[in-house]
């Protein structure tokens, strides 16, 4: 079901953004890595919202990005482990940290990706967030 997600969608709003995270937790399977990709402030946390409230029973609005906490869990139909990678320095704190042991476990949601590139498991589901104008984003998923 994944394939019919892949491509480029644009997003006209954030509720559009939040929705489209949404159809993308429906074709989720309980081992995938989830890896973003955008500018601060692009919508990769309200993405974020649309996945895991869907695979969960957590509001949207119970949901944040753990940037000082680095690691949220969520637990509803499958663990879900939110990641903020945005202060960390390299993928090396990351691996000395133990969140490599999450990748492949449950869904693995992984904001600031680029950060850990060399680590991210074969088979990432990627999605980068790109600012359009008038607050729409273009949001690529392969």
């Amino acid at each position: 079901m994944l394939k019919k997600m892949k491509g480029k969608f644009v997003s006209v709003s954030s509720k559009a953004t939040e929705e489209l995270g949404a159809q993308l937790a429906t074709s989720l399977q309980g081992h995938e890595t989830l890896a973003f990709f955008g500018d601060l402030g692009s919508g990769k946390t309200t993405f974020l919202k649309g996945v895991i409230s869907t695979l969960t029973n957590c509001s949207s609005h119970e949901i944040t990005s753990p940037t000082f906490t680095y690691m949220q869990l969520y637990e509803g139909k499958y663990p879900i482990y939110h990641f903020d990678l945005y202060r960390l320095s390299n993928a090396e704190q990351f691996e000395s940290a133990g969140f490599s042991e999450y990748l492949g476990k449950g869904v693995c949601c992984i904001e600031w990706a680029e950060k850990i590139a060399e680590k991210l498991p074969e088979n990432t589901i990627q999605v980068v967030i790109d600012y359009l104008e008038q607050g729409s984003r273009e949001i690529h998923i392969s």
